[in-house]
């Protein structure tokens, strides 16, 4: 119940941060607002502010909306209109949610800094003094594979194997490789509790390399700097992350075009709230750099040039200036439409494969909820 909640209040802050981004410089450029809603339709309440703009609640909680006077093309005259401000406001305008996400992002990772953010650490900056607390972790945990089976989960530290402990992740996966026939004790840290757990590498269909225990691990630290350098560390971390987000994006289209279909790795709404609840589990921090790594996903997102998101209205202004003339608003709300279609059609597919994925145990909590 607590990471449900959690999920939903981290999910609302970045989409409020997002829509305030449209609302405020809207609002800043003289552009008149009709209605601010969180989430989609259909509607559950709202009410008219003293601004003139309606506030809503809306059913469908996986955005949100900022509806703009003449946004559809009409009140072409009126000066207050969306449509009729030169190219660069609308486009400043339209692009605002994604830069507010991205500023969200560098917030949290430079405040992140100042307490000590986990970081992944290569086995170059064992002896670094500025790396504390290095430790190898579970970070993934792949469906059904023996170690999901023998209960271990995403965070756990591993502190030996067969009673011997190693000095680094590979040390550990070469020891796993060697025997890779044999049952494996692992003694793990979870939550300030240690634990054993047994567990016997097996054959997995879409590995190549032989019995595995179907984990990735990884080497973290923790990495703190003072309030001064934080912000420009905070900085750096924001840049790294949308380019690796890029990267993995254009890696998702490219299998798609391929044929080779959707990436095992990607999760919708649901995989993020099983992701949320194990985040929850190790600590406030690891939270703030989720909460960052999400923002950062959303303004990726919402800027990539597809119908009904930013990138896609922002390509339609592109084009109205190379042409220096507007696509029809008629052909341009049919295609938008088509696209946000496609939108809740891939949200359904992926959050169906991750009920699939995630199974019962999702369901089940999901009833306790209610019960």
């Amino acid at each position: 119940m607590v990471s449900i909640v959690i999920f939903i209040i981290i999910l609302a802050v970045l989409i409020l941060a997002h829509e305030f981004g449209h609302f405020i410089t809207a609002k800043k450029t003289g552009v008149a607002i009709e209605e601010f809603g969180l989430g989609f339709p259909p509607r559950l309440f709202g009410k008219k502010g003293k601004d003139g703009v309606f506030y809503s609640i809306n059913l469908i909680p996986l955005g949100g909306f900022v509806k703009l006077k003449g946004e559809s093309g009409e009140y072409r005259d009126d000066p207050d209109s969306f449509v009729n401000r030169p190219i660069r406001v609308r486009a400043l305008i339209i692009a605002a949610g994604v830069i507010m996400n991205v500023i969200v992002a560098y917030l949290l990772f430079s405040v992140g800094f100042m307490f000590g953010l986990p970081t992944i650490v290569g086995d170059d900056q064992l002896n670094d003094p500025g790396i504390k607390n290095i430790k190898v972790q579970i970070a993934s945990v792949v469906a059904s594979s023996p170690a999901q089976l023998a209960g271990i989960q995403i965070g756990d530290q591993i502190l030996s194997i067969n009673g011997q402990t190693q000095a680094t992740e590979t040390a550990y996966h070469d020891f796993i490789g060697q025997h890779s026939q044999d049952e494996l004790t692992l003694k793990i840290l979870r939550q300030e509790q240690i634990s054993e757990v047994k567990v016997r590498p097996q054959e997995i269909e879409g590995f190549a390399a032989g019995k595995v225990l179907g984990v990735t691990l990884i080497q973290t630290g923790i990495v703190r700097h003072n309030f001064f350098t934080s912000w420009y560390y905070g900085l750096l971390a924001t840049g790294n992350v949308i380019i690796l987000v890029v990267l993995a994006f254009f890696n998702l289209f490219k299998d798609l075009l391929t044929g080779l279909g959707l990436s095992p790795d990607l999760s919708g709404p649901v995989g993020v709230a099983v992701m949320t609840g194990q985040v929850v589990s190790l600590g406030w921090v690891y939270v703030l750099q989720f909460m960052a790594l999400l923002s950062l996903n959303l303004a990726v997102i919402n800027f990539f040039p597809f119908p009904a998101l930013d990138g896609g209205r922002f390509l339609f202004l592109i084009i109205e200036k190379i042409r220096r003339q507007a696509v029809s608003q008629k052909i341009e709300n049919i295609i938008h439409s088509v696209g946000f279609t496609l939108l809740i059609l891939l949200i359904l597919a992926v959050t169906y494969r991750d009920i699939v994925r995630f199974g019962g145990g999702f369901i089940e909590r999901v009833k306790n909820i209610f019960t």
